[in-house]
């Protein structure tokens, strides 16, 4: 059970204290902890709202989940070890993301982006001055681009809704995000920078087209004609 997960975590000394809920979303909620004056979050994820049709969509062409039990607890064990292995190779390229500690089942521990167990706002919660939303596009697309060519990897439902500031933008929620060989990795890439731009254009920053930022991350032309998206 989850209880039992929680007490042999702490046990050997990933954290001493569990204390209250950051967070609910529809597949996990998170929560605050300590490790003495350490603050970590505990994501623990949840398979009665965990939409399994869904997911199947990422994790299918994933060599790294390649022997997988369709089972209801198997599927969101991967999950949540999917997130881990995404969050450890954002983390070791350089991408601004809450760094993984450890996994064990439906439960994993990250580095709490927040102080006193206030986590840090999301994009969508906050107002920012023009040149702060300026500064946050540029080292969003710049992530986005060192996710793709460094770590191989596409968010996949990259927003102003998973992304934290705290000074900076920070990318959370990567339980969803694909590798590059994964056949459906260009429509999620597209889907991810017309989010970004679309937000960020509402804010009323001066905005790239899609197809220069799909550029610049990939190297590559667009697969579409200018105008067909």
């Amino acid at each position: 059970s989850t209880l039992m997960v929680l007490y042999e975590l702490a046990n050997r000394g990933y954290f001493d204290k569990l204390l209250g809920v950051v967070s609910t979303g529809k597949e996990a909620n998170v929560y605050w902890a300590t490790d003495g004056d350490r603050d970590l979050a505990v994501k623990i994820y949840r398979t009665s709202t965990l939409d399994f049709k869904k997911i199947w969509m990422y994790i299918v062409g994933d060599p790294r989940f390649a022997k997988i039990k369709r089972s209801t607890r198997g599927m969101m064990y991967i999950w949540a070890e999917k997130e881990y292995k995404n969050l450890k190779l954002a983390n070791e390229v350089g991408v601004r993301v809450p760094k993984p500690l450890v996994q064990r089942k439906n439960v994993l521990i990250m580095e709490f982006i927040g102080e006193d167990g206030i986590p840090a706002p999301r994009l969508k919660d906050i107002k920012l001055t023009s040149r702060e939303y300026e500064e946050a596009l540029k080292k969003i697309v710049e992530y986005i681009t060192i996710l793709y060519r460094n770590a191989e990897l596409v968010h996949s439902d990259l927003s102003e809704y998973n992304v934290l500031w705290w000074n900076e933008p920070v990318l959370i929620d990567l339980s969803q995000a694909v590798l590059i060989s994964h056949p459906l990795s260009q429509e999620f890439l597209v889907r991810d920078l017309k989010n970004i731009l679309k937000y960020f254009s509402n804010e009323g920053v001066r905005t790239p087209t899609l197809e220069e930022v799909y550029h610049r991350v990939t190297g590559e032309k667009p697969p579409w004609k200018p105008g067909n998206t």
